[in-house]
């Protein structure tokens, strides 16, 4: 009897508290605990959470509170739970998608849901314990509501001071929410392309109403509007560069007129697999024999921390991504100054190949647009016979690109793209396991192992491409430049970081951070052999480079010379690698780790620092600018 009063007491007590107002206040407080909860697994990584972010998170859901507080009774209940809901779904969705591209969602990328399958295979490796608590109050409120425990009241009769006082609490609501759009919301301005700097600055509230505003007016965004405003920018920067770095260490200009050129571009394979071994087998055996024989470049850094697409994007291009592919998805009917307008003027004969279908990331719609003497999506190879999550495997992509590379008129330049080494890194559908010939031992079954294992694999396919090319004797004369389109795994991975300590004990927070966009990167030059360049270059000086060692024009390009002294990169994300240092939302000191106050540097590094700034600032300017408003058409 005692027991059943004790459940009557504690149903009564539950009961009264959802039908009142200080439900919506204690969902209120739970919301603002996920909110930290999100934080801390996103901006606050390596950055403490500003109390303005605090401020502005605490103002959002006070302003959210007073509005569910002047809703009638049942309709206030239904909504607040619903609320609950879609919020936990958004910390849940942007907290995975950080994970995934280190990157916060965008409305933007709604068009994008055709290709989502990249990132659903990629979920369990996304997924941690602890964001269950997202989603922990509302089984709580299915559990009781599947117990009957609760019961919602439908109340219509409100005396004169109870309507007052929801009166009171819409208008403070207003009030709230307009202050705090005129001091948060404006803080998510895209004036700044780190989207952590956005979050910060907006909160996650003020982040997502204006990132829906930019994407309804998005040509607002751009600093450009016109080509004369455009090129006026693009001609100073370069005369920036002209005048502060060398366009050339070496004596190369020319060397490749009228060779063949192979541009390779490897799936997530990241630059740390190289001349490693795990359980004393090599890693990547075949791409260690060609960069000790050709060119190695250690310091290549992705542009995008996302798609295949944006690396694509950006060599073809020399352009920075606009993020997750949209240059591919959205602005593929635009106009630029592609690798393959600059070669086809030059006489080449020019190629793309993929071993995937053409709507995905609407290859078929990007590359069919350009002047390509020859695109050979999936269909166009004659065998499909193993496939490998989707994608033709490597080595049947390989066999079959020499075959077609044979039949080309020479001079050549083509772009292949393989796949196989795509997340999640399962290797399905290959037929013979012996491939992999790599024991990840205590990572086995892991993310990490699975990894090693398919960048295993596709080394294992590139050394039989390139002996396929020696076959058909076109490895002698023909140029390869092969590199990584992005990283691999996600930046804080708990094995690769345990790997990565065991190879290098004295390894820092900033190490691992530039782990994740250094990619692959290796060249083979005719006559040019055991060079190793450890300056900074990243995608946007292909087309520059390619058509400098061809002696021809480049067209509108915002790389520079592979072999020139220029030594710093910028990410389309506002961030920027130098020799000696890194600015992520700060600088820092490369070596050391720590932070700068750029105020208490000499006037010389303060200089150089506040000159790298600039020209990521200009060169993304320049690239959203011409995408977004399509300057070069």
């Amino acid at each position: 009897m005692e027991e059943k009063n004790i459940k009557q007491y504690i149903t009564k007590y539950l009961n009264k508290t959802l039908n009142s107002v200080a439900f919506c206040i204690i969902i209120g407080i739970i919301c603002f605990c996920k909110t930290i909860l999100f934080y801390n697994s996103t901006i606050a990584v390596n950055e403490p959470v500003e109390s303005e972010t605090i401020i502005g998170t605490v103002s959002f859901i006070i302003a959210f509170i007073c509005w569910m507080c002047a809703i009638p009774n049942k309709g206030r209940v239904i909504v607040t739970i619903f609320m609950d809901l879609f919020y936990s779904i958004l910390l849940f969705s942007d907290n995975l998608y950080y994970i995934y591209a280190n990157s916060f969602l965008s409305v933007a990328q709604i068009g994008n849901i055709q290709y989502g399958n990249e990132i659903i295979v990629s979920i369990p490796t996304l997924i941690e314990i602890k964001q269950v608590l997202y989603f922990i109050d509302i089984l709580v409120f299915i559990l009781l509501f599947i117990t009957r425990s609760f019961k919602v009241e439908k109340k219509t009769n409100y005396s004169k001071k109870q309507i007052i006082y929801k009166i009171i609490s819409f208008f403070i609501g207003i009030i709230l929410i307009i202050f705090v759009g005129n001091r948060y919301i404006k803080k998510g301005n895209q004036t700044s392309y780190n989207k952590d700097m956005q979050m910060r600055g907006a909160a996650i509230f003020g982040y997502h109403i204006k990132d829906i505003e930019n994407a309804i007016n998005v040509k607002n965004q751009t600093k450009y509007k016109s080509y004369h405003e455009m090129i006026k920018a693009y001609n100073n920067i370069k005369d920036k560069y002209a005048n502060q770095y060398e366009e050339s260490v070496y004596d190369l200009k020319g060397v490749l007129e009228r060779k063949n050129i192979l541009i390779i571009q490897l799936e997530s394979v990241q630059e740390f697999v190289v001349n490693k071994e795990i359980n004393g087998t090599e890693i990547t055996p075949n791409l260690n024999k060609f960069l000790a024989e050709n060119i190695e470049f250690t310091n290549m850094h992705m542009q995008s921390y996302s798609t295949t697409a944006d690396s694509e994007h950006t060599t073809i291009s020399s352009l920075y991504p606009v993020e997750n592919g949209m240059a591919f998805s959205k602005y593929y009917t635009n106009t630029y100054d592609d690798i393959f307008k600059v070669f086809n003027k030059a006489g080449f004969y020019t190629s793309y190949m993929h071993g995937n279908y053409p709507y995905f990331w609407n290859r078929g719609n990007v590359y069919g647009r350009l002047n390509l003497s020859d695109l050979s999506l999936k269909e166009q190879f004659p065998d499909l016979s193993e496939n490998i999550n989707g994608d033709l495997s490597d080595e049947l992509l390989y066999r079959q690109a020499v075959d077609k590379l044979v039949a080309f008129e020479n001079p050549f330049i083509s772009f292949i793209v393989a796949a196989s080494s795509h997340t999640p890194f399962i290797l399905e559908g290959l037929q013979d396991k012996s491939k992999v010939t790599v024991d990840v031992g205590k990572y086995k079954d892991t993310t990490f192992g699975n990894y090693i294992e398919a960048v295993n694999y596709a080394d294992y396919a590139f050394g039989v491409f390139l002996q396929e090319l020696k076959n058909a004797d076109l490895y002698d004369d023909t140029a390869i430049l092969v590199f990584g389109d992005h990283n691999g795994l996600s930046m804080y991975n708990d094995e690769l970081v345990e790997y990565l300590t065991e190879k290098n004990p004295e390894i820092k927070d900033i190490d691992v951070e530039l782990n994740y966009t250094r990619v692959l990167c290796g060249f083979k030059v005719p006559g040019v052999q055991n060079l190793k360049i450890e300056k900074m270059i990243n995608k946007l000086d292909i087309k520059h480079t390619l058509a400098y060692l061809c002696n021809i024009e480049g067209g509108f390009s915002l790389g520079t010379n592979m072999f020139g002294t220029k030594d710093f990169v910028a990410l389309n994300n506002e961030r920027i690698i130098a020799e000696n240092y890194y600015f992520d939302e700060n600088w820092y000191d490369i070596k050391t780790g720590d932070k700068i106050n750029i105020d208490e540097l000499d006037g010389k590094t303060r200089e150089l620092l506040e000159f790298y700034y600039d020209c990521m600032k200009t060169e993304l300017d320049i690239s959203n600018s011409i995408i977004i408003n399509n300057l070069l058409k």
